[in-house]
């Protein structure tokens, strides 16, 4: 009884712990590190969402958004859990706003079933899939449980046409062969970052899919530059 006591009480203490700090990383659309107010980083995990792998279509834009929301900025984690990597799992508040169902309303995160039992988490995936937001352009978007569980590794590469592909194909990624990364692409991060700055629809995509702090689209649907390339 006295066992089962204490179990309890260490599950209510986890629950309600808060953590104040900077981020300072950021993992991809669901992890960043957080540095706390004591100067000690801790690893959260957003709890009740699971966002799309890096190697998955629009992983690397969903790591963007939470970047946007999130990167270089003062929050607040309500700590639910640890998960079995001993990440801190919880709720990350910047201000008044839940930054995990707000990565859900842009259509950059799945409602997490297995492990979420809000009800708001699950009519915001609802809206977002209406409206066709962020991964939901696409209405055949894998859940990352289910890409994880099927063991895939990389996406397809670009279309040789160098057109972007189609919304229901995956975006360009890292080929499997032993080529280096300079045959896989033309194309470098360097810290361009609007539209004026690109030369091609291709280009444009790669950058999208690939670099920082771009901002090449607008309405977070995934297709860069609409009016001056991809059109």
């Amino acid at each position: 009884m006295l066992r089962f006591f204490l179990i309890l009480l260490f599950m209510t203490s986890v629950h309600a712990e808060t953590l104040s700090g900077h981020i300072i990383g950021i993992n991809d659309g669901d992890t960043a590190t957080l540095l706390t107010t004591d100067r000690k980083p801790v690893k959260i995990r957003l709890w009740q969402i699971d966002a799309p792998e890096r190697d998955q279509a629009f992983g690397e834009k969903s790591k963007q958004s939470l970047s946007d929301l999130i990167y270089r900025k003062d929050v607040t984690v309500q700590v639910d859990t640890q998960d079995q990597y001993g990440r801190s799992v919880g709720k990350v508040f910047v201000g008044g706003m839940d930054v995990n169902l707000e990565q859900i309303k842009r259509g950059m995160a799945w409602f997490y079933t297995q492990y979420g039992s809000d009800e708001k988490y699950r009519a915001a995936e609802q809206q977002a899939k209406a409206a066709k937001y962020g991964l939901w352009i696409d209405p055949a978007a894998e859940a990352p449980w289910q890409w994880r569980a099927s063991g895939k590794t990389s996406r397809p590469a670009a279309p040789a046409n160098g057109n972007p592909p189609a919304s229901n194909q995956a975006a360009p990624s890292k080929t499997t062969t032993s080529n280096p990364p300079a045959i896989v692409s033309n194309y470098r991060c360097d810290g361009r970052q609007h539209c004026s700055q690109m030369s091609s629809c291709a280009e444009a995509t790669y950058f999208i899919k690939h670099c920082p702090n771009v901002k090449m689209d607008g309405n977070n649907d995934g297709i860069p530059c609409e009016k001056q390339w991809c059109k």
